[in-house]
């Protein structure tokens, strides 16, 4: 998979979120986004996904062109912002109601996924009663477990302990291992530094590559 942003720019109410963004990311590498809450990177992983429409510029997958072509990434996990599940139903309920929309994968897969993440498949809690760490869990279950050739995931630690937040640097390390294309933005700069292939610096809606000496 080849990914290209060009020019991309998004203006809301006047103001200019992406300004003029032009990146290329390949499959088997991990892209790191580091800048300060607002700075672009959740906007622009939203445009990515075919959350929102751009205002100027184009993206590519491929050759074929978003909003032209296609409104969302064929085979697209993504864990965008705080996580959000029906909260009468289990983990594996959730996710199963959300496999039902392209039925691409079983029972089978789902409770790898959830068992991936440190999640019982059997647990018979509802959401609601779920920790921050736990939803946090499940929202990255939920993003890997259709076999994702593209996986946008944003401030994926959030909420996690040690050992959560080791199981999430392993499963993004498999996903690359597998040949997944993987966005990722986090806080950790340090974390950042020993995932990614690459890291962007994000600001204003800029977007710029770090240097050496800048790491």
């Amino acid at each position: 998979m080849i990914l290209k942003i060009e020019n991309v720019t998004k203006i809301i109410q006047g103001a200019t979120v992406l300004n003029q963004v032009s990146l290329c990311m390949e499959s088997g590498n991990i892209y790191g986004l580091f800048g300060r809450n607002g700075s672009g990177k959740t906007m622009l992983m939203r445009a990515v996904c075919g959350l929102i429409r751009i205002t100027e510029g184009k993206i590519t997958i491929d050759g074929a062109q978003q909003w032209k072509d296609f409104s969302y990434p064929d085979g697209l996990g993504m864990l965008i912002e705080t996580p959000v599940f029906l909260p009468d139903y289990t983990g594996y309920e959730n996710l199963r109601l959300l496999s039902c929309i392209k039925k691409e994968i079983k029972g089978e897969d789902i409770r790898k996924s959830l068992i991936r993440v440190g999640l019982e498949p059997n647990d018979k809690r509802n959401t609601r009663k779920y920790s921050l760490g736990m939803r946090q869990r499940l929202g990255i279950a939920c993003a890997i477990m259709e076999n994702p050739r593209l996986l946008v995931l944003d401030e994926p630690f959030n909420g996690l302990d040690a050992d959560g937040c080791e199981q999430v640097k392993h499963i993004i390390l498999e996903e690359k291992q597998k040949g997944a294309l993987i966005i990722l933005a986090c806080h950790n700069r340090e974390e950042l530094e020993n995932l990614s292939d690459t890291i962007y610096k994000v600001e204003q809606g800029r977007f710029s590559t770090f240097t050496d000496g800048q790491k």
